[in-house]
């Protein structure tokens, strides 16, 4: 017989000091333990957690990162298998998307959650596919004008601005922190003007490449060539399907090696539209930021 839990169990603010809590959650759900990314998404949006009822650990975490401009994003949702079926999940997420308020809130769903999150009043408005694998460089680099170079603090301006136009929403404070996520930011410009920007982290051994910002696909490709030729591991990339003749990166990317692994779907509350242009939006800086 299942033991009733408690009513309610509340949820409550994650600190630095739940880290470890957090990524053996993680663990046991079978998504990794991801301390760099957990540390990041701590810093930069509001963790809640509802801690056990038998003393071991967290029950279930989300995360909540609001932008400047009434967007939001939540992530990590998670419930302990032993509390799966238990309303768990609808108790945090009912927690979280109060604490959203009035913001237009976006969240990427794997097939597990999605359910739950339609109840909630998610609609589905895309399909992501993350890609994986070592990375080939094409024989012959994209032709273009836009020189790549590493990024420097005097591009710092134009890229924020750049940024604030595709994302739809300021995210300047988790730009201003990739010296020290990421491994490694590159713009492209042309005529003395920035037309894209990429970055990438690593994540438990594997580089993941975003986010990727740029005026043209092809753009997009000499930034992602340019950061991921030298990997010493598995690249991901995490890229919209819908339209191939807009989204044309998924059929490159498989053709240098990084093959599709598995979807999400991108999602937003209500009837409201996600801000920004997604045709230069190529990838995410991870999908937990939306």
């Amino acid at each position: 017989m299942t033991t009733p839990l408690p009513s309610p169990l509340p949820a409550r603010r994650l600190g630095p000091g739940d880290l470890a809590a957090c990524s053996e959650l993680a663990v046991s759900r079978d998504w990794g333990a991801e301390e760099h990314k957990w540390r990041f998404l701590l810093t930069h949006g509001t963790g809640w957690g509802i801690d056990a009822p038998d003393g071991r650990g967290l029950a279930a975490t989300a995360i909540l990162t609001r932008y400047a401009g009434g967007l939001a994003a939540v992530s990590m949702v998670l419930v302990a298998a032993r509390y799966e079926g238990r309303g768990l999940g609808r108790r945090i997420m009912t927690h979280v998307l109060g604490e959203a308020g009035d913001d237009t809130v976006t969240l990427h769903a794997t097939d597990r959650g999605r359910p739950l999150y339609e109840k909630l009043g998610f609609r589905a408005v895309g399909t992501v596919v993350t890609h994986r694998g070592t990375f080939r460089p094409p024989a012959a680099d994209e032709a273009g004008p836009a020189a790549v170079r590493p990024a420097g603090d005097a591009d710092l301006p134009a890229l924020l601005a750049l940024d604030a136009e595709v994302f739809g929403a300021d995210r300047s404070p988790l730009l201003r922190d990739l010296p020290r996520f990421a491994t490694r930011t590159l713009v492209a410009e042309e005529d003395g003007r920035l037309t894209g920007y990429a970055s990438a982290w690593l994540n438990e051994g594997t580089l993941i490449v975003g986010p990727v910002v740029a005026d043209t696909t092809a753009v997009a490709r000499r930034l992602i060539t340019a950061i991921a030729r030298d990997a010493a591991g598995p690249v991901r990339l995490d890229l919209l399907t819908e339209d191939p003749l807009r989204h044309t990166l998924p059929a490159w990317a498989t053709a240098q090696g990084v093959v599709p692994a598995f979807p999400n779907t991108l999602m937003v509350l209500g009837d409201r539209d996600l801000p920004g242009d997604d045709a230069r939006r190529h990838t995410p800086l991870m999908l937990a930021l939306g």
